[in-house]
């Protein structure tokens, strides 16, 4: 197991119906209208592939990278059929990913970056930036509030992420923030959408 998502195994059928109980549409709703109409999608941390489903049912080749095995399976069946292909790999390096040597016009976040300490968050960004295709879009949301029992976070500010991503040439487009789509009043999200010009 990868100490970036410990405490998930363990929990993977209870998280699959928290994650699946939120649509994509929900969660991303204030950016969905700056990112691409279609291409190449990478889901980074993908989880239950909620939004590698919707992203594939709105046009995308999709790539979803899950180093957690239990979600991915659960992700696998609840989505087979959809144009989606599934990676075991994990940040920071995510060498699978680069062995590919693919890039893509959009790059998910969603709820991962947190799970990296700042040395690992320097290695991730340059391990993410050469996937970014350019005029690409890197989206992420930034969780704010209490680690829960068993789990690894720490705290990342909106600035952080933008000032790593600067010497890769990706800039920010929209920075904004939102409560917690799970009504937890003591957590917040930072929502960030990057871009190469």
């Amino acid at each position: 197991m990868r100490d970036s998502t410990a405490g998930y195994a363990s929990i993977a059928d209870q998280l699959v119906v928290q994650y699946e109980s939120i649509t994509f549409e929900e969660v991303h709703g204030q950016i969905l209208h700056l990112l691409p109409a279609a291409g190449r999608a990478l889901d980074i941390g993908a989880g239950t592939g909620r939004d590698a489903a919707a992203l594939a049912r709105r046009g995308f080749r999709v790539t979803a990278a899950e180093p957690t095995a239990e979600m991915a399976a659960h992700g696998q069946r609840l989505h087979a059929g959809l144009d989606i292909t599934w990676i075991d790999d994990a940040l920071p390096q995510l060498p699978q990913l680069a062995a590919r040597g693919e890039s893509y016009d959009l790059i998910m976040l969603t709820a991962v970056w947190m799970h990296l300490d700042a040395t690992e968050r320097g290695a991730a960004m340059q391990a993410v930036a050469p996937l970014l295709a350019n005029d690409g879009r890197l989206a992420m949301t930034l969780r704010h509030g209490p680690v829960p029992p068993g789990r690894r976070m720490f705290e990342v500010s909106a600035e952080d992420v933008i000032a790593a991503a600067q010497p890769y040439g990706i800039e920010l487009l929209y920075h904004g923030t939102r409560g917690d789509m799970l009504s937890r009043d003591t957590v917040h999200w930072d929502v960030l959408v990057l871009t190469r010009p």
